[in-house]
């Protein structure tokens, strides 16, 4: 019986890829906290799994591979997924970055890419057990 490798994994690959662009994004709003007239950028994860689940259609031709590591749209679905935060507090100076919220938004993130990476980890090693008959 082959191994689906899609199946096993499930949706943890394409959630790590999404959670280390999330990762830049939010290290760049930390980065540029003093920055005048910067605009703190997030990516909406669900919107984005969603997308990355189904075919894209609509105004985009969706493309045809014969393996899904032949053509890589996960990038692309991340860059239109990234939207501007509104501030919860105005600044004189234009800038959106809340310090707080970044560092608490980039620790939050980052513990949930350890979870899909211990996840996908526990599923490799799996499979390589059963694999060496073990």
């Amino acid at each position: 019986m082959p191994i689906s490798f899609e199946k096993a994994f499930s949706i943890h690959d394409d959630a790590m890829i999404m959670r280390a662009r999330r990762s830049s994004i939010l290290a760049s709003n930390i980065a540029n906290t003093d920055t005048p007239n910067y605009k703190a950028r997030d990516i909406d994860f669900k919107a984005v799994m969603r997308s990355m689940q189904q075919p894209q259609t609509g105004d985009r031709l969706a493309l045809a591979s014969t393996h899904r590591n032949h053509l890589s749209t996960a990038n692309s679905r991340i860059d239109a997924a990234i939207q501007y935060r509104n501030p919860l507090h105005a600044s004189l100076d234009g800038n959106t970055v809340d310090s707080h919220v970044e560092q608490a938004k980039f620790a939050e993130n980052a513990l949930q890419y350890q979870t899909s990476f211990t996840f996908l980890d526990s599923k490799i090693k799996g499979i390589v057990r059963a694999l060496k008959g073990e």
